[in-house]
């Protein structure tokens, strides 16, 4: 059985990819983290316009199944804000180091790892709840992209407990609202700044690390015209922007004080800022203290080449690795006539005609997500531990890529074969039972009864006409609904 089945796995991948689906569920599964029969039919009760702005426009707060925001609800980055917890960890480890017993003292060492890295854990889980069950999916699936976009990796200078928070104020707030205070969100995190070392950046030693990655990375991008000598006067205008994990505030001579600024962790400490005056991208700044990141922030925000930098991944990230060019020049004309407004960028994006027929191959995180959410629906899941390894084996562990350009999204980085045959066995899992998804995250817990059940509503109604005839063919063969899960998460057709 085990055999018969994999050969017919072999030869679904080996044939072409699907054709193109109906219009409305490509456009849902384009814009969200995978169709749901209850998704569908709610933007065919809205009608497809008017779901499509209000996933461009979505209310202020989440409202997440109840199952889900207990477990939300639950955690201690919930409870605790984040200044306080990363104050309480800091003083657990200064705590642990000063035990004078060897043995006692690893036991606190240990527990301390133990606590720091569960808050990383912690917002993974709060992110996989989020981005299974909240309504607002394009919000989340951007929370995703604009985090690979500003990305850092969990384990670098003491960031685990500061995750939570840098995902929901710095990139789930700004999500979709204008470009500028995103840059700016993620510029003053505490987060970002240990991340690239700019807490380490001050007159007299300077470090360009963080002030290269703005260009590079986060605005204008590599070959826009920058230079290195713009590289090192925004590292010299990026002095004294840092972290503080005091609760008071520094000790300065009366002439700082009114320039000091200092907001949870983050500080701007105008003893530390180098006030001689600078030429970035032809512009002359007037040293004044942090005025002068608010100035360059304007200008990397509103240059032509960040719009057309932007555009290119948002149209990469949502419709192909090689989107038209004309497209992408719309798309930057709309984030410069807009000042920055991503979701008028985006609604360009997904008026194209094209935009609904593309391809765009499955990176790890969205096919876990789309084969949950199409397995269990709004049937919330009790576990996320199953999703975390799934993404590790993947080699796309949430919050785990070492260097800050995120992780790629185009197809080669994900479509080879030791990529399709871990996915092979992870629908096995998904489509045989439970995988542990609703065996709660406590000691002696028990699997809750949940069988995934791939052949409903939505696919009668619109899935099984998108189908290519290989894989319905193949599909009809399944000799159980276990085996049929399985086929269909393998298929070509669902890599899209």
């Amino acid at each position: 059985m085990a055999g018969r089945r994999w050969l017919i796995v072999a030869a679904l991948i080996s044939m072409a990819a699907a054709p193109a689906p109906p219009d409305d569920l490509a456009l849902f599964n384009h814009v969200t983290w995978g169709a749901t029969d209850a998704g569908l039919g709610q933007m065919h009760a809205m009608g497809r316009e008017r779901w499509l702005q209000w996933q461009l426009h979505p209310t202020a707060q989440d409202v997440l199944p109840a199952d889900a925001q207990r477990q939300i609800d639950a955690m201690r980055i919930t409870t605790t804000p984040m200044p306080q917890l990363v104050r309480d960890l800091d003083a657990q480890f200064h705590a642990a180091i000063a035990i004078a017993d060897p043995g006692a003292r690893q036991a606190a060492r240990h527990a301390f790892d133990e606590a720091n890295v569960d808050t990383a854990r912690q917002a993974a889980a709060r992110e996989i709840l989020r981005a299974l069950y909240s309504p607002a999916q394009l919000r989340e699936r951007l929370t995703w992209f604009w985090f690979n976009h500003f990305n850092m990796q969990e384990s670098k200078g003491g960031i685990y407990p500061m995750l939570a928070d840098y995902l929901d104020t710095a990139i789930r707030a700004h999500a979709l609202g204008h470009f500028r205070d995103l840059l700016m969100a993620t510029l003053q995190h505490p987060a970002m700044l240990r991340y690239l070392d700019n807490a380490a950046n001050g007159v007299g030693h300077i470090n360009e690390n963080y002030a290269r990655e703005i260009m590079e990375l986060h605005t204008m991008g590599v070959g826009s015209g920058y230079t290195q000598q713009d590289v090192q006067e925004l590292a010299r205008i990026l002095t004294g922007v840092g972290v503080d994990l005091r609760p008071e505030d520094p000790r300065l001579p009366p002439k700082w004080q009114p320039l000091l600024i200092h907001r949870g962790l983050f500080v701007f400490n105008p003893a530390r800022h180098d006030f001689g005056e600078k030429h970035f991208l032809g512009h002359t700044i007037e040293g004044r203290g942090f005025a002068e990141v608010q100035e360059v922030a304007d200008i990397l925000s509103r240059a032509p080449a960040t719009a057309h930098h932007i555009s290119q991944q948002l149209a990469e990230y949502f419709m192909s690795d090689t989107p038209p060019p004309a497209l992408v020049d719309r798309m930057a004309a709309a984030f410069l006539v807009s000042d920055g407004d991503i979701a008028a960028v985006l609604n360009v994006l997904f008026h194209d005609p094209g935009f609904a027929t593309a391809h765009k191959f499955k990176d790890p995180v969205r096919y876990i997500f789309s084969a949950v959410r199409l397995a269990y629906g709004e049937k919330v899941i009790l576990n996320t531990k199953p999703i975390q390894g799934w993404l590790y084996r993947l080699s796309e562990g949430l919050f785990n890529r070492i260097t800050p350009d995120g992780y790629p999204m185009n197809a080669d980085a994900w479509n080879g074969s030791g990529q399709l045959a871990v996915r092979f066995e992870i629908a096995r899992q998904i489509g045989f039972g439970s995988a542990g998804l609703f065996r709660p995250d406590q000691p002696g817990a028990t699997d809750q009864p949940a069988f995934p059940v791939l052949q409903n509503a939505l696919y009668f109604n619109a899935e099984r006409t998108a189908l290519s005839q290989p894989t319905r063919t193949a599909l009809d063969q399944a000799m159980s609904p276990q085996e049929w899960n399985q086929l269909f998460l393998s298929s070509p057709d669902f890599m899209f």
